[in-house]
């Protein structure tokens, strides 16, 4: 007997998810047929923004392969788009790819989703002018960086502030322009808008508030966008993501109800029968979401639908949204904005960046906004969820604590209390049963493990602590929690920095080559992200004798620039504690001149940056400057940053610039697992930012306090106080004690200040304040220091290095690189 044949019109997160859900019900039920309008498999819209940033390739957000399809007898046809959907004749009639075609079905999908908004405004066709809401989008927005240098991104919502950090990743100037007075008002409460904003603008990112736009000016392309109060600004990439609108044109040709989205009743059915709709394109009681939690909630709804399985209706979402924006978290659920009936709870630390609010009306939680720390969202949503009555717990307490009486207020005790249907990914709609069953059935013990087999913590990471926690509940007394924290190095092998580091040790190993070959990667020749990690590894290992693999290195510490989006490099010559002569500012200013550098630069890092500078010109340059490399590409000692100290200032209490001077001559081209930036201030004035470097130090009477695991990046970190030493020969070993342990433990590309949090204070400081472990870490850092030399002097003294690296060889009609 010939099965049923299910169609499911759109290929995106809302209606494959529905298909998976009804796959493990009734995995024999139906003959599945899905399109996508898009030439791609399913894959996730959370995560174009890393994609656009170039944190991700394409491939890695892909949700469902195609072999997935295949695998469950799916017929795919991708790039391929529905062009009329008969009700009476029960017929799906499609074009593209596959050629036209018009097939059968018993039952129909509709999970259109949404189209981006375009402002009906002059100008809005002209080239240049982009709406941000697929891939293809990402590969305009990606070759625009390119060519082009200013950005202008209209909309201050999410979607448009992660356009727009993707965009200053790519090395655009980028203004967003938002027509409210705060940033994602539909999210957040003012403070909480205004932390970001100025969290956003400390990344460089501009913005334009309470500007309505009126025209994007431009002949053949756009050069600028005018505004409805008179004023304008320039522009060469306009990206317009100022909102999603239901996709609905197909189901109102097919006279389905409509109103803003196609209405659907509790069971997901629209008006005619047979015909399912679900996801962004979906209304239901009057409410269109767009967020995807309550997408996949609505998928699982439909699935028992479809699968005959009794279950509950859907009866609407308590929205929210726990997301990374440009690096900072932020959550937000349930009602953001106090109202006569709601009292707050607010913790703000100006000091940490950290921002918390939670709305309470009578006993009962109904929202929530946190900044900065989203640790406690879980809890708080299911809090909101569950209408649990908060009566009896103190009221201060209710951003750290679990209620009394409860499971306990730690993540095992949340988790132990969840649903089975609970959400726990919401990136990508795996639930709390899914993860469970996942972690009987098939052995899992790691959260590497779990994230293969569901896809759980695949995409932005945040759900981890809470897959941890499943594995623990689950598991029990067999949970082992440094085995269920290890994570492969890369999708080219399942062992962990610690494994391959064991291995380097104790089998031998010499280079990159054989250690895939001994180790058994799965992928021999190892993919970008392994291959400089392992050759970091080789070199901590042995660093007397190795020889670094060049071709192991990212692109710009193979050239010792850093090379820029017009294909031409930047050169930053060391100045040792951000301190010069007029003959050296001299001598940099003549070279400049003589290789017609056109744009010279001073630096966050009290540096001066040469851009512009041509490959061939590279080794001349370093030759005549005759200074040593400042490492501004390399995972290495950038820079020691000071003030003026006791020398000049009349509040210093040390000389902070010779101390500067000092570290960085000492650690100059120490390869690290990550870059380190470092700082010395000489009063607790504090004038030299040392409190968010990797190591900050700070005089004080009578001695020097450090601070370790500052970061002043996308993702700000103060510094802890990791010691008080007397003198500057402590300084010295505590630092060289301090970067060692990082070399031998940190994992590469870790910051310190992710590496701090991850091996803890604690541990740190025993082992650097022990004398024994200080002095033999110390002995181990001479010995890499003492074979390290610098790059600029060794390309201009060894001819194999400029003729592999830096030669462009000239022919009548074209320019080859070598």
């Amino acid at each position: 007997m010939a099965k049923p044949k299910l169609a499911l019109i759109g290929n995106g997160m809302a209606g494959v998810n529905a298909i998976e859900h009804l796959l493990k019900l009734a995995p024999d039920k139906y003959d599945i047929t899905v399109y996508g309008a898009e030439p791609y498999p399913n894959y996730n819209r959370i995560m174009l923004s890393y994609v656009l940033a170039g944190d991700t390739k394409q491939e890695d957000i892909y949700i469902n392969d195609y072999d997935w399809y295949a695998k469950n007898g799916i017929r795919l046809y991708t790039g391929q788009r529905v062009t009329k959907l008969d009700a009476a004749a029960k017929t799906v009639a499609s074009e593209g790819d596959a050629g036209a075609m018009t097939e059968a079905y018993d039952k129909v999908v509709v999970a259109t989703g949404s189209n981006a908004f375009v402002i009906p405004i002059p100008g809005a066709q002209l080239p240049g002018v982009i709406a941000y809401r697929t891939i293809r989008d990402t590969e305009l927005m990606r070759e625009a960086a390119k060519k082009y240098r200013k950005a202008v991104v209209i909309g201050g919502g999410l979607l448009g502030l992660e356009a727009a950090r993707g965009l200053l990743n790519l090395g655009m100037q980028v203004e967003v322009v938002h027509i409210g007075e705060h940033l994602m008002e539909r999210q957040l409460d003012p403070t909480a808008s205004k932390l970001l904003q100025t969290a956003l603008e400390a990344q460089g990112m501009k913005f334009l508030m309470q500007k309505s736009s009126a025209e994007i000016v431009g002949r053949e392309r756009a050069t600028g966008l005018k505004f409805a109060d008179g004023t304008w600004t320039e522009a060469d990439l306009i990206v317009m993501a100022v909102g999603i609108r239901p996709n609905v044109a197909l189901a109102k040709d097919a006279g389905l109800d409509v109103v803003q989205g196609i209405t659907v009743n509790d069971w997901l059915e629209t008006s005619a029968p047979d015909i399912y709709a679900v996801g962004e394109c979906a209304q239901h009681r009057g409410v269109a979401y767009g967020l995807v939690a309550p997408l996949y909630e609505q998928g699982a709804v439909l699935a028992k639908r479809l699968a005959g399985v009794e279950g509950a209706p859907y009866e609407g979402s308590v929205v929210y949204t726990k997301l990374k924006v440009s690096g900072v978290d932020v959550f937000s659920g349930g009602q953001f904005i106090e109202d006569a009936e709601t009292k707050a709870i607010r913790v703000h630390d100006d000091w940490s960046g950290i921002y918390k609010k939670v709305l309470v009306k009578g006993s009962k939680i109904v929202g929530a906004v946190l900044f900065g720390d989203t640790s406690e969202s879980t809890r708080l949503m299911q809090l909101i969820k569950s209408q649990a009555d908060i009566s009896k717990m103190e009221m201060t307490k209710l951003l750290h604590e679990g209620i009394e009486g409860g499971n306990g207020g730690g993540t095992e005790g949340l988790v132990a209390g969840m649903a089975d249907d609970a959400i726990i990914c919401g990136c990508n709609g795996v639930s709390k049963g899914t993860i469970c069953s996942a972690i009987r059935e098939c052995g899992l013990t790691t959260v590497d493990g779990v994230k293969d087999a569901t896809t759980a913590s695949r995409s932005c990471g945040g759900c981890k602590p809470l897959v941890s926690a499943l594995l623990q509940t689950t598991l029990g007394d067999a949970f082992d929690p440094a085995a269920a924290a290890k994570s492969a190095i890369c999708g080219c092998t399942t062992l962990t920095r610690d494994d391959v580091v064991a291995a380097i040790r104790d089998k031998g190993l010499t280079h990159v080559r054989e250690v895939m070959h001994v180790l058994e990667w799965k992928e021999p020749e190892g993919c970008s992200k392994c291959r400089p990690a392992v050759n970091y590894y080789l070199s901590m290992v042995h660093p007397s004798t190795y020889r670094d693999d060049r071709t192991s290195r990212f692109v710009n510490e193979r050239m010792h620039a850093n090379i820029q989006k017009d294909g031409t490099y930047s050169v930053v010559p060391r100045m040792y504690g951000g301190v010069t002569t007029p003959s050296e500012l001299k001598k940099i200013a003549e070279v400049a001149e003589k290789y017609n550098v056109p744009t010279v630069k001073l630096t966050g890092g009290q540096r001066i940056d040469l851009l512009g500078v041509k490959k061939e010109d590279l080794v001349p340059m370093w030759t005549d400057l005759d200074m040593p490399s400042g490492y501004a590409y390399g995972k290495a000692l950038r820079t020691v940053k000071t003030c003026v100290g006791a020398d000049f200032c009349r509040f210093g209490t040390a000389d902070s610039m010779g101390m500067g001077i000092a570290l960085e001559k000492k650690f100059e081209r120490l390869n690290t697992p990550a870059k380190v930036k470092m700082a010395v201030s000489g009063c607790p004035r504090n004038c030299a930012e040392s409190g968010i470097k990797d190591l900050g130090v700070v005089a004080i009477d009578g001695g020097w306090e450090l601070y370790a695991g500052g970061n002043g990046g996308v993702k700000v970190r103060a510094g802890d106080l990791l010691a008080t030493v007397k003198t500057e020969e402590d300084v010295m070993s505590y630092i060289a004690a301090y970067l060692q342990y990082y070399r031998e433990t940190g994992n590469y590309g870790e910051r310190t200040s992710e590496w701090v949090v991850r091996v803890g204070l604690d541990r740190i400081r025993e082992v650097v304040e022990n004398a024994e472990k200080r002095q033999a870490l110390c002995k181990r850092m001479d010995e890499a220091l003492s074979v390290t030399k610098d790059p600029w002097k060794e390309a201009a003294e060894t001819a194999a290095i400029r003729r592999d690296l830096y030669e462009v060889i000239e022919t009548a009609t074209t320019t080859t690189t070598a």
